[in-house]
């Protein structure tokens, strides 16, 4: 295990409008207002046709090809996630979330693009002095959270 140590810094609550789509709206955010590390939790609805990563085809391949899955109607939702600065320096949001109707849910990365249903809530919270970033690892391709060990 490596860790980093970081203080808390600004507080952001959002209100995301019908249509918005997770990641894209929360990292443009994140560029507008400079944060370069938080985490970001979210609560409300998630729209027919919406797509989350809800694994690796097969978990033991090099190179893991990721299962899509589209929600099959509108759903509730509840996710938490990080954001890090990517080696180019834009932020990149990792958030896994539960979709659910009834008794279906499906779980899973929000990554492929989830549309918020009329009610999104978000809140974002600064992490600052984080010595932490995402970097592309060549044996996965995933973006890994790097960061100096604790001092």
């Amino acid at each position: 295990m490596k860790y980093s140590e970081a203080r808390l810094g600004r507080i952001f609550l959002l209100r995301l409008e019908h249509g918005d789509t997770i990641p894209g709206v929360i990292e443009e955010f994140a560029r507008e207002h400079h944060i370069k590390a938080a985490v970001v939790h979210f609560l409300g609805g998630a729209d027919t046709g919406s797509k989350v990563i809800v694994g690796p085809e097969d978990g033991r391949a090099p190179k893991p090809r990721p299962v899509v899955a589209q929600l099959p109607g509108t759903s509730e939702a509840v996710g938490t996630g990080t954001l890090f600065l990517n080696e180019e320096g834009i932020p990149r949001l990792h958030l896994h979330a539960a979709f659910g109707c009834g008794r279906d849910t499906t779980t899973g990365c929000t990554r492929e693009g989830v549309q918020v249903w009329q009610i999104g809530e978000g809140i974002i919270m600064e992490l600052l002095d984080a010595k932490a970033g995402r970097k592309k690892d060549a044996a996965t391709g995933f973006e890994l959270l790097e960061m100096d060990e604790g001092e």
